[in-house]
């Protein structure tokens, strides 16, 4: 078992992930009367034996909050166990016992794990919440003891000396990456350097928790309220509805309230006629967790910073980012640098254009002296883009009915291109009443996957949408895969359709993609499976499924009217898809600028990394050497809340999004080129991609598809109307 992986699985972002982190409703389903403390007397822990539900699902219905750390403890005892076993062992070590017994020493407690983080990410509520706090010290340790086990590390280093070049497949992959994972983990230090690691390891998975703990609530406590109906002028009923349902649930405090999302700007931003209080929500999001406020995270970020960089030191690497990079398709920072500096260069004079045609707008019915603000420039950008299609966002959103877009569009999507079909199954237990479950059965009719879906907004759920699984495909173990999605989605109240906005539908089509990766894996081993690769791959399939969204065919088999499930008219439809990338310059720049931080915190020499009261002016100097301090183009994600990099597992990585995108739209054009919809093309990217895990290279699963060697940059900025 990579426990790494277990800590830091907390699901694949949209813009990201995978990554971690209110008050709580008291609404969630695994509030069942447990005392927090223990399994009730005289219980079976339903964690620890089968469930009996089809692939082995978990029983929701029968799991309390109460059963997971005894569940946790006992999978530790479990896998400290197996591994005395394979130290222990008088025999010669080899492939079979040792690394196939390592990889499979820790099922029981990756299978828990992979139920309990789904719940601290989706539902945490405060039994989850504490839970987690004891859980992650004893899970550190464990890995730690694992990975600095020097017995251990010796049966596998003999194992790969001596059968590594006579090994095939799937077992010479999963031989390297084991014994990569020990010696990256820090095997080879000499005995002070290790203990010093495990420190490290230690005191950063603390952080991590408290990250994990401070974001949702410092972003829960950001909301705007808002005292009277006339200040939310310009919103549509449904969004007012939401507000004041949003008011409701976190204390009533005013009849309104906004509810700030993980990003730095705001979609309601685009809507509300009240400039004051566009700008009330927009300096809540960008000082959610700053030192502005009650809630300060730059003490955190400062020290994982610095952690991390010690980390790299001590491994031989002149900064975190060169020691993370190396494992991934770009390799190296110059690399990195390399491919964002042709995107900068292309998208600062597009950037700057559009933020003169905004303010030369704005100034028409604002007059001449009107200085456009960043929350400003999504209010005006839609009018704009109103004026220019005779188009609202208000007036397409009746067509996009969160279950037609699940059904119609996502799941038809699947079964047109990779032969899959869904079947609702309400027989299986889920940890909350809005989440649905689905069988997934392949071409042949055979039962292949589960998949869950998890689409609505609540207190006990972080911001974002991921993808994660409770458990992973294996052959090894017999284990089909358990996948499930979730996003933040703002439910209708009852009996009214949830409608949502073209942002939010390619969001599921985004997360499907990840979901697809795991559901179509066909790997020997979980360590290999599914979505187990690069950071700088995985997001391709996820970005490259958005494609289908916009297929004719796809699209006018969901975009119905919610109420009289009619297709969008033509002309609607005509001019929406155009609008898709009407100002499309902004969106570039978010991301370049949030990626651009984050390598400039990875790319320090340890001596070099800000305290907390330096980490808002080092953020301000990080965006200026690199030509993207803009007032109008704030970052994606601010270092303060910037999830992926300090919550998750995406530290020196969010250039992948970037990087994935070229991935994906030259995937997209291969399959425009020989047949978008046709199954040949779709059993074609299944086999040489989607099945294949980590059991190859990378690059070169990308190249026998494509039949490019390289990608193909410049198809982005053409993807992206630039």
């Amino acid at each position: 078992m990579n426990i790494t992986k277990t800590l830091l699985t907390i699901g694949l972002a949209s813009a990201m992930m995978h990554s971690a982190a209110m008050p709580y409703d008291g609404n969630g389903m695994n509030d069942r009367g447990g005392n927090g403390q223990g399994p009730s007397a005289g219980r079976e822990n339903p964690l620890l034996v089968e469930s009996g539900l089809l692939f082995g699902a978990p029983d929701f219905s029968k799991i309390e909050a109460s059963d997971y750390l005894p569940a946790i403890q006992e999978g530790i005892r479990q896998q400290r166990e197996n591994i005395g076993r394979i130290v222990l062992s008088s025999a010669t070590p080899t492939f079979q016992n040792t690394i196939v017994a390592f990889e499979e020493s820790g099922v029981l407690l990756e299978r828990v794990t992979n139920i309990f983080f789904g719940l601290t990410s989706a539902d945490k509520t405060p039994e989850i919440a504490e839970t987690e706090k004891a859980a992650i010290p004893l899970l550190t340790d464990l890995e730690n003891e694992i990975m600095f086990d020097k017995v251990l590390f010796q049966r596998i280093k003999y194992v790969y000396d001596h059968e590594l070049s006579t090994l095939q497949g799937e077992d010479k992959k999963l031989l390297e990456e084991v014994y990569k994972d020990f010696v990256r983990s820090g095997a080879l230090l000499s005995d002070e350097k290790m203990e010093r690691m495990k420190a490290i390891n230690l005191r950063i998975s603390d952080l991590q928790q408290q990250w994990g703990d401070q974001l949702p609530a410092a972003t829960n406590h950001a909301v705007v309220w808002v005292n009277s109906r006339e200040e939310l002028s310009g919103l549509s009923e449904a969004d007012i509805a939401q507000c004041k349902k949003d008011a409701e649930s976190r204390g009533g405090q005013a009849p309104y309230c906004i509810v700030i999302i993980n990003t730095t700007q705001q979609p309601l931003l685009s809507s509300l006629d009240n400039r004051d209080l566009r700008r009330r929500v927009y300096e809540a999001s960008i000082h959610r967790a700053d030192g502005s406020g009650s809630f300060n995270t730059f003490p955190i970020v400062s020290e994982i910073a610095r952690l991390r960089a010690e980390k790299a030191q001590l491994m031989g690497y002149g900064n975190y980012a060169s020691y993370s990079l190396e494992k991934t398709m770009a390799k190296t920072t110059d690399r990195v640098y390399t491919f964002l500096r042709q995107l900068i260069d292309a998208y600062r004079p597009k950037a700057d254009a559009e933020t003169r045609a905004i303010e030369a707008y704005a100034r028409r019915t604002m007059g001449n002296s009107f200085q456009l603000e960043p929350y400003d420039r999504f209010y005006y950008s839609a009018k704009m883009k109103q004026e220019t299609y005779n188009l609202s966002d208000d007036e397409v959103k009746p067509y996009f009915n969160v279950d037609s877009v699940l059904i119609n569009g996502v799941f038809y999507a699947a079964g047109r291109v990779y032969g899959l079909t869904f079947k609702e199954r309400k027989d299986i237990p889920t940890y909350h009443p809005d989440m649905k479950v689905f069988e997934v059965l392949d071409k042949d009719g055979r039962s292949r996957a589960l998949f869950y879906c998890d689409y609505f907004r609540r207190p006990t759920k972080r911001g974002g949408a991921w993808m994660s699984e409770f458990a992973q495909q294996s052959h090894l173990r017999h284990q089909h895969p358990i996948i499930y999605n979730v996003c933040n989605s703002a439910k209708a109240p009852d009996g009214q359709p949830s409608l949502l906005t073209w942002d939010e539908v390619t969001t599921m089509f985004h997360e499907f993609g990840h979901a697809l990766h795991g559901m179509l894996s066909d790997c020997r081993y979980s360590k290999l499976a599914g979505t187990s690769v690069a950071r700088d791959f995985v997001e391709m399939p996820s970005q490259f499924n958005e494609s289908f969204a916009t297929i004719p065919e796809i699209f006018d088999h969901f975009a119905r009217h919610a109420e009289t499930g009619q297709p969008m008219p033509a002309d609607m439809k005509k001019k929406m898809l155009e609008s898709i990338n009407f100002h499309s310059a902004y969106a570039l720049g978010e991301n370049l600028a949030a990626t651009c931080l984050d390598l400039a915190w990875h790319t320090l020499d340890i001596s070099a990394i800000p305290t907390a009261e330096q980490a808002s002016a080092f953020e301000t100097e990080a965006l200026q050497r690199v030509g993207l301090l803009d007032h109008q183009v704030p970052p994606r994600y601010s270092t303060s809340y910037f999830n992926h990099v300090w919550g998750g597992g995406y530290a020196a990585g969010y250039y992948s999004y970037l990087w994935t995108e070229v991935l994906a739209v030259n995937v997209a054009d291969c399959f425009a080129n020989r047949g978008a919809l046709r199954r040949e093309v779709g059993q074609a990217f299944r086999d040489q991609v989607l099945s294949r895990g980590n059991t190859g290279d990378l690059m070169e699963m990308f190249s026998n598809f494509t039949g490019l060697a390289q990608p193909d940059a410049a198809a982005l900025l053409k993807a992206r109307g630039l």
